[in-house]
């Protein structure tokens, strides 16, 4: 019932989402009647911030399109290289009529990364993605917002999301030979299940794993959305954030997290710090800095996006990941495409990498929740695991913004660079009926903080 009253009350605001939109262009037009009064400027700014709080924000685009690699201009084509029924994998290939930057780019690591499922768009990853071009083949999960997605579609639990990162990784090697993945928060639980289940059946994992701010062991340093998690039962999750879709989308029925509910947890989180955004989003209206202005619209384009979660993964990713511990416990079992349960066990992983990256004042994923990855990836030897705090930054700053581009990604090019030896005798196979024999690896130690 929630939801369709939020609905109700969104379709309500929308003409005076509308009709603040309008008088604000208005009052900020010099030539009208209405721009010559003395306090246009401020009315105006005043219309333009009712619109930014009533409009509905729809998913947001990447927009990429070119980056520049050793100064030359790479163009770039995004396009949907696989599409299930709540993923699609995005690839952004790479395009030049400069042969020397062909060549270049032709020899350059692929990288899977997998975007968080917890509210926001993959598009959030935009300046993570967009950094990553310049040296590698880049693609992303763009999960898709369980609303649109018809009840005919089927079910999504953890298992499906699982399976889908085993599919995609699959996928990179039958292109590559091999690939690299990277697993931006959420994400890191899943992936690092996905790999472990390859490992346990024989087949080709990937090179390495680079792992950012994610909560591997929720019980190391909680922070406010572990607490949440931990102090909740899981019926009253169940019973106080589950809905069905409204009848006017195409997954009517289904029971999702609605985005909705997620997006004022997210504010709730620092209510202050919003309120003082909007604010001084107000005062640079005034005073016509339209640099600073701009900067709030993008922030709160991509942050006022959120998609729906289907209710099964959600709930089963709140008892396996923050109430159960079931990966760390070594007691998390995988439903695969066949039907059939496998314990997670990620002391199989011997030929994958591990980069753990986190942020000193990460307060969503405390500090060593990350890094428990190494104690749990006991096959891995001690030359191809490394481990980065950015100093300095929060969960954001680990991908995004000025710590990501100077301080996390150098770190995370050299670490992909050093494990990027792909030999014949890795030849991509599926759940062989015997476990292979792993083939010899030269690995080099990745450059230390």
């Amino acid at each position: 019932m929630l939801y369709q009253i939020f609905e109700t009350q969104r379709s309500l605001m929308e003409p005076f989402a509308d009709f603040a939109q309008a008088a604000a262009k208005m009052y900020s037009n010099s030539t009208s009647a209405l721009g010559q009064n003395p306090m246009a400027q401020r009315v105006s700014a005043g219309y333009d911030l009712l619109y930014r709080l009533g409009k509905d924000y729809v998913k947001p685009v990447f927009g990429i399109q070119s980056v520049d690699v050793d100064s030359t201009s790479v163009a770039i084509h995004e396009r949907v290289e696989i599409d299930k029924p709540f993923c699609e994998l995005r690839r952004f290939k790479r395009f030049t009529d400069d042969a020397n930057t062909l060549s270049k780019l032709k020899g350059q690591p692929a990288v899977l990364i997998v975007a968080p499922l917890s509210g926001h768009y993959a598009t959030l990853l935009r300046d993570t993605v967009k950094t990553m071009l310049k040296d590698h083949k880049v693609y992303i999960t763009d999960w898709k917002n369980a609303r649109l997605v018809p009840l005919s579609d089927g079910e999504f639990h953890l298992d499906d999301y699982v399976n889908y990162v085993q599919e995609f990784i699959r996928h990179l090697q039958g292109r590559y030979g091999n690939c690299h993945v990277m697993s931006v928060c959420q994400p890191t639980v899943p992936v690092l299940a996905a790999v472990s289940l390859m490992a346990s059946r024989g087949e080709t994992t990937p090179l390495s794993m680079t792992m950012m701010g994610g909560p591997i062991d929720a019980t190391k340093s909680p922070t406010s959305v572990n607490n949440l998690a931990t102090n909740k039962s899981f019926s009253w999750f169940e019973n106080n954030v589950i809905y069905r879709v409204p009848d006017n989308f195409p997954g009517a029925g289904r029971r999702v997290y609605p985005g909705f509910l997620q997006h004022t947890g997210f504010v709730a989180m620092n209510p202050d710090r919003h309120l003082k955004s909007h604010y001084d989003y107000f005062k640079d209206l005034i005073k016509g800095d339209n640099s600073s202005v701009e900067s709030h619209r993008e922030f709160y384009d991509e942050y006022n996006a959120v998609l729906d979660m289907d209710a099964d993964y959600y709930l089963e990713t709140i008892d396996t990941v923050f109430q159960s511990f079931k990966l760390v416990h070594g007691t998390w079992e995988v439903k695969n495409e066949a039907g059939k349960l496998e314990l997670v066990r990620p002391q199989d992983i011997k030929n994958t990498a591990l980069l753990t990256v986190e942020g000193e004042l990460d307060d969503i994923s405390g500090s060593g929740q990350t890094l428990a990855a190494h104690n749990l990836c006991t096959g891995v030897k001690r030359e191809a695991l490394d481990h980065l705090e950015a100093k300095g930054a929060g969960h954001y700053g680990i991908f995004s913004g000025r710590r990501w581009r100077d301080i996390v990604y150098p770190h995370v090019k050299a670490f992909i660079l050093s494990h990027n030896d792909i030999s014949p005798a890795k030849a991509v196979t599926k759940a062989p009926a015997k476990k292979a024999a792993p083939a010899a690896k030269k690995t080099t130690a990745a450059a230390k903080k």
